[in-house]
C-alpha cells in the first residue's frame, strides 16, 4: 500500500494538466445529469451539452494556466495554494457562465437549451476535482510520513497543544531527518483532551505525564509552551525527573520575539526556563512606530544588555544603527551579527560600528555631531560590584564621568531622546558601583531639566546571561567539580532575562517626558543559593553527594537584598502594568551638582581614597563601608521618608583640587 501511494507523490503538472482535461471534459456531464434525470431529455441536449463542454474546456484551461496552476509543487500545498484554485475557478466559472446566458438569449428553441443551473453545479464540480486532486497529494505525503515505521525515531510527548505545539509537531512530521516521532500531546486545557491535531491525540494533562511515558515508551518530553511560566517549567520538569525522562523545551516568548518556532529551537531546560515569569503585554506597535525610521545610537553595544538592545532596536528597522563600544572583539562580533540579521530579514537599516570610550569628551562630541542620532540609548557601564570595589576610581572615570559626556555630546547634538541603562544597585547604594550609577542617574535628570526633552533612566535588577552574572560563575564551578561558592544563605536578588528586561526597556523609553526614572517590575526575589542549587540539578549532579555549595561570606559593597525605591521618590504604575515610574525623580537634584560632580571627578583622577567621602556629600544615602557589609532585614531599613533624608553637606574646597575636565 505504502509502495502504491508513494508513487503517486511523484505527479507532476504536466500530468495535472491532462487530468484536468479529463475532468473539465466530463463535469459538464455529471452536472446534466445531476439536474435532469430523464434520459430522453439528453438527446436533445447533446449539441448543446458539447458546445458547453468544448467552450468551458477551453476558457477554463487558459484561465488556470494564467493564475498558475500548472506552475506549482502541489506535494507542499498550502492554504495560499487552495486559495489561488478557488480564484482561479471562480474567474474562470464567471466567462463560462457570461457566455452560457449570453448563448441562451441570442439562440431560440427553449427545449433545446440547457438547465440554468449547470455552469453551477459544473463550477462546484471543478473546484472539487481540481482542489481534491492536488491536495490529495500533500495529504497522502502526510500521511506516509506518518504511518512509516521509525525504529529509530525518538517518540516525543509534547506539552502544550497549541500553537507552538502544533508548529513542532509539523516539523518532526515532515522532516524525517530530525529523527523525532510526535506520539502524543499533554494539555491542562478540557477542550483539547481526546482530540487529534494533525492526527496526534491529546492523551491528558501534565499530572498524567508519569503513566503516559511508561505506557506510550516515550524517550522525551518537549516543552512547547513560550509564555509558561517558571513555576509551570519547574513544576513539569520535576514531573519528568520522577519518571527519568529527559525534559527539552523550547525558549520564552521573550526570546521567539520574530514569532518562529521550529525544531532547531528546541534546547535542555536551563535556570532562565526556571525562573521565567509570565508574560506582559507589550506595545510592541508602539516600540516600531517610535523607532522606524530613526537614527539609534547605542553606547556599550558589545555588552550583554547593549547587544541585545541592538538586535530589538534592528528589528524595528531604524534609518541608522549605530554600534559604539569599548572592546574591539566584542563589538566586531555584534556588528557581524547584525549584518547577517538584517540580511536574513531583509532589513535596510544602514549599520555601523565606532570603537570609542565615553571617558574621552571629545570622543564623544566627534561622534554625536557627526552621525546625528536622534535616540541615545547610554549602556557602557562598569557593573561588578567586587571589581569596582577594588578599582573605584575606574568605575567613577567610567560611569559618572562617561555618562556626563555622552550627555554633554547628545545635548549639543540635539539628541531628541536619552535613555540611561541603570540598576537597582542604585538605591540606597552600599558599593561603588550603585553610588557611581545614582550619580549618572542625577546627570541624566540635570540634562533633563536643561533642556526639556524626555532623557530618562531605567532601572532593572540583574540579568541572566550576562557577563559577570553569577549563573556563568556556577557552571564554570560545577564544570569545575565544585564546591559552588555562595556569599550568604539568606541572599537574595531580583532576576531577569536579558531579551525580557531589553523589551521592558523600549517599552519604558517611550513613555519618558523628561526627568524620571523607571522601574521595571522584577517580580520576585530570588534567593541565589536556590539558583546554586537548580543549576546543579539541571546539571544532572546531586547536591551533598556529587558536588557541595559552600557560604563564603559577603563580600564588600554587598547587601543581602536589593531594593527597587529610593525613599523619596513617589513610584505609581504606568499604563504598562510591569513599569513604574518617579515622576519626582528630579526635585532631588544638589543646586550645586556641576561642583559636587566636579570634586567627585577630581577625586577619582589626584586622590582615590577620598572618592567614598566625595559620595556621600553627592548622594546623602550612600552607606559607605570600608569592609565586607551585611544589611539583613533585621537590621534598621536605609530612610523611606524625605524628612529623615540626610541633607547634602559642604564639601571643603580644600579636600579636592577640581578636574580641569
Amino acid at each position: 500500500m505504502h509502495l502504491i501511494l508513494s508513487r503517486l507523490l511523484y505527479l507532476r503538472n504536466r500530468h495535472f494538466f491532462f487530468l484536468d482535461l479529463i475532468c473539465l471534459t466530463i463535469t459538464p456531464a455529471i452536472a446534466l445529469l445531476l439536474r435532469v434525470d430523464a434520459p430522453y431529455i439528453w438527446t436533445r441536449l447533446f449539441d448543446n451539452l458539447l458546445v458547453y463542454t468544448l467552450v468551458a474546456l477551453v476558457v477554463r484551461t487558459l484561465i488556470h494556466a494564467y493564475f498558475g496552476l500548472y506552475g506549482r509543487y502541489w506535494r507542499y500545498a498550502t492554504a495560499e495554494d487552495l486559495g489561488q484554485i478557488t480564484l482561479a475557478v471562480i474567474v474562470s466559472s464567471l466567462v463560462v457562465t457570461g457566455l452560457f446566458f449570453l448563448a441562451n438569449v441570442v439562440r431560440s428553441g427553449p427545449e433545446t437549451l440547457l438547465p440554468r443551473a449547470v455552469p453551477f453545479i459544473d463550477s462546484l464540480l471543478v473546484l472539487t476535482l481540481l482542489g481534491g486532486s492536488r491536495f490529495a497529494m500533500r495529504l497522502t505525503d502526510n500521511w506516509l510520513k506518518r504511518t512509516r515505521p521509525h525504529s529509530s525515531a525518538i517518540r516525543v510527548l509534547v506539552v502544550g497543544a497549541g500553537e507552538a505545539g502544533m508548529m513542532i509537531v509539523r516539523e518532526m512530521q515532515t522532516n524525517a531527518a530530525i529523527g523525532m516521532e510526535p506520539v502524543g500531546f499533554v494539555d491542562d486545557d478540557a477542550h483539547k483532551l481526546a482530540v487529534r491535531i494533525r492526527g496526534i491525540p491529546v492523551l491528558g494533562t501534565r499530572q498524567e505525564i508519569p503513566h503516559l511515558v511508561q505506557e506510550h515508551h516515550i524517550h522525551q518530553v518537549v516543552i512547547a509552551m513560550p509564555t509558561a511560566s517558571g513555576k509551570v517549567v519547574r513544576e513539569i520538569k520535576e514531573i519528568c525527573e520522577k519518571v527519568k525522562v529527559k525534559t527539552r523545551i523550547i525558549p520564552g516568548i521573550y526570546d521567539l520575539l520574530d514569532g518562529k518556532v521550529s525544531v532547531s529551537q528546541i534546547r535542555d531546560v536551563e535556570i532562565e526556563d526556571l525562573l521565567r515569569r509570565e508574560p506582559v503585554k507589550s506595545d510592541l506597535h508602539g516600540v516600531r512606530a517610535w523607532l522606524t525610521g530613526q537614527r539609534v545610537l547605542i553606547t556599550g553595544g558589545g555588552g550583554s544588555i547593549g547587544s541585545e538592545l541592538c538586535r530589538q532596536v534592528l528589528r524595528c528597522e531604524p534609518t541608522h544603527l549605530l554600534v559604539v563600544g569599548h572592546g574591539e572583539n566584542s563589538v566586531f562580533a555584534v556588528h557581524h551579527e547584525l549584518i547577517a540579521l538584517a540580511r536574513r530579514e531583509n532589513l535596510t537599516t544602514e549599520i555601523e560600528s565606532v570603537i570609542a570610550d565615553v571617558r574621552f569628551a571629545g570622543r564623544m562630541d566627534e561622534i554625536l555631531s557627526t552621525y546625528r542620532p536622534q535616540i541615545v540609548f547610554h549602556a557602557a557601564a562598569h557593573k561588578h560590584v567586587p571589581l569596582m570595589e577594588l578599582n573605584p576610581s575606574e568605575a567613577i572615570t567610567n560611569n559618572v564621568l562617561g555618562t556626563q559626556n555622552v550627555l554633554r555630546a547628545a545635548l549639543k547634538a540635539g539628541v531628541e531622546r536619552f535613555v540611561m541603562v541603570s540598576t537597582d544597585k542604585a538605591v540606597n547604594p552600599t558599593s561603588i558601583m550603585g553610588a557611581s550609577k545614582r550619580a549618572a542617574e542625577l546627570l541624566v535628570h540635570q540634562a533633563a531639566a536643561q533642556s526639556g526633552r524626555p532623557y530618562v533612566a531605567v532601572r532593572f535588577g540583574n540579568v541572566l546571561g550576562s557577563r559577570g552574572s553569577v549563573v556563568l560563575t556556577f557552571k564554570q564551578q560545577i564544570a569545575a567539580g565544585g564546591p559552588v561558592t555562595v556569599t550568604d544563605p539568606e541572599m537574595t536578588r531580583f532576576f531577569m532575562t536579558i531579551p525580557e528586561a531589553v523589551q521592558l526597556l523600549l517599552q519604558a523609553a517611550i513613555l519618558g517626558s523628561g526627568g524620571e526614572v523607571f522601574v521595571l517590575d522584577m517580580g520576585e526575589p530570588v534567593k541565589i543559593v536556590d539558583l546554586a542549587r537548580d543549576l546543579i540539578e539541571l546539571s544532572g549532579l546531586r547536591l551533598g553527594q556529587d558536588i557541595d555549595i559552600a557560604f563564603t561570606g559577603t563580600r564588600p559593597g554587598e547587601k543581602l537584598y536589593e531594593e527597587l525605591f529610593v525613599s523619596g521618590e513617589h513610584y505609581a504604575r504606568t499604563r504598562h502594568e510591569k513599569i513604574f515610574i518617579a515622576a519626582n525623580a528630579s526635585h532631588f537634584l544638589p543646586t550645586d551638582l556641576d561642583e559636587r560632580i566636579g570634586y567627585l571627578l577630581a577625586a577619582a583622577e589626584n586622590n582615590p581614597a577620598h572618592i567614598r567621602q566625595a559620595l556621600r556629600h553627592l548622594i546623602p544615602e550612600y552607606l559607605a563601608v570600608d569592609r565586607p557589609f551585611k544589611l539583613t532585614p533585621a537590621d534598621p531599613p536605609p530612610p523611606t521618608t524625605e524628612p529623615t533624608r540626610r541633607p547634602p553637606q559642604p564639601v571643603p574646597s580644600s579636600l579636592f583640587t577640581p578636574s580641569p575636565r
